[in-house]
């Protein structure tokens, strides 16, 4: 069989050994009716970890950001987030579509909105406006690089919020990423904010599932959000299990994979028709940039040729994202197989008779 390396996702991390015997033998009861105790575990677990009073635990992140924005707001009232941020851009605007809620987009160079500029959003009180309601804020930022927001900027718009009378919600898929890569503590990322939502399901190698977290009447509006959105789940604690050990087992292994990410895109640079901003590579994703008329779904069909697999983000953007599932040799692999695809398929230049 050829040999394929998987960098689309690092939602196709495979669960442990660990995780699937924990899932077979897991302690399980309804969840609907609160009486899971291994569900009971990991949200006591996941609250403790980010410093928060309680957590909910949701199949994926989208519900759990959901969730938080039906929580914290109420139908006509405006959000402010980044333009690139995942649930402007990724969420199917359940916010608008469920919540009523208005989107502002907030336009930033690299995905870190700054505190003023969110000063400057804020609505005065006005009837022919929507009241600002909410803050949602990334970390890290997936379409940005997975660039991170480190606990100082943080807390400087959380302050911004907080000072007009509205709460901040983190969408932290990948806080821990962010963690690592700053050598801080998660709760100095998740301190500052109301409310934080992280997902089990990608580095931390989770079959399914994320957890939402923050105050314990905050979390008890979210289980009835949960439930209105059919995330309600029955002996949810065979799920749990394998969440269980994802924070209390993968986190710190997350280093290896933003190792492996610096370099893959070090291995990459100088690619023909491609360009790559090695200072962005601050945790476990490479985008890179095609020249035209390279596209980048040309040089993706090409990378899958020899066995690369990768994520289109626009017409000429492309990403790559290492997890567990890909070692130091696979991206060793990568570069060698990528920088022959492209170098093989690069039209000779036109020599000019003298």
């Amino acid at each position: 069989m050829a040999r394929i390396v998987e960098l689309r996702s690092d939602t196709f991390t495979q669960p442990t050994e660990s995780m699937r015997k924990a899932m077979a033998a897991a302690d399980v009861g309804d969840d609907v009716w609160d009486e899971d105790p291994t569900v009971h575990r990991l949200q006591q677990r996941a609250a403790e970890m980010v410093g928060k009073e309680a957590s909910l635990f949701v199949p994926s992140g989208t519900m759990g950001n959901l969730c938080a924005l039906l929580s914290h707001t109420e139908s006509g009232e405006e959000v402010l987030l980044e333009i690139d941020s995942h649930i402007f851009q990724n969420e199917v605007a359940g916010a608008s579509v469920v919540g009523g809620l208005q989107l502002r987009p907030l336009d930033t160079v690299d995905g870190r909105m700054q505190p003023e500029q969110v000063r400057r959003a804020i609505r005065e009180p006005d009837i022919h406006e929507p009241r600002t309601g909410l803050l949602c804020i990334e970390n890290t930022h997936n379409r940005k690089g997975g660039i991170c927001l480190n606990p100082a900027q943080t807390a400087a718009l959380a302050e911004v919020a907080h000072a007009a009378g509205f709460p901040v919600h983190l969408d932290g898929a990948r806080v821990f990423n962010a963690a690592v890569a700053l050598e801080v503590n998660v709760r100095q990322l998740t301190g500052p904010v109301d409310s934080v939502m992280f997902c089990l399901s990608k580095g931390l190698s989770a079959p399914v599932g994320s957890l939402l977290a923050g105050t314990a009447p905050f979390i008890e509006r979210a289980r009835r959000m949960r439930k209105m959105l059919g995330g309600g789940m029955r002996q949810a604690g065979v799920l749990a299990a394998a969440g269980l050990i994802s924070i209390n087992e993968m986190v710190d292994r997350l280093a290896e994979d933003h190792r492996n990410a610096h370099r893959l895109a070090e291995g990459l640079q100088g690619l023909t028709g491609v360009d790559i901003d090695l200072a962005l590579v601050e945790t476990n994703m490479v985008f890179g940039d095609c020249r035209p008329p390279l596209t980048a779904r040309e040089f993706s069909q090409r990378c899958q040729e020899v066995g690369v697999l990768l994520d289109l983000a626009s017409p000429y953007r492309w990403r790559m994202v290492t997890h567990r599932g890909v070692s130091a040799d696979d991206v060793e692999f990568a570069i060698a197989a990528v920088r022959r695809a492209l170098d093989a398929n690069t039209p000779a230049p036109l020599r000019v008779a003298r």
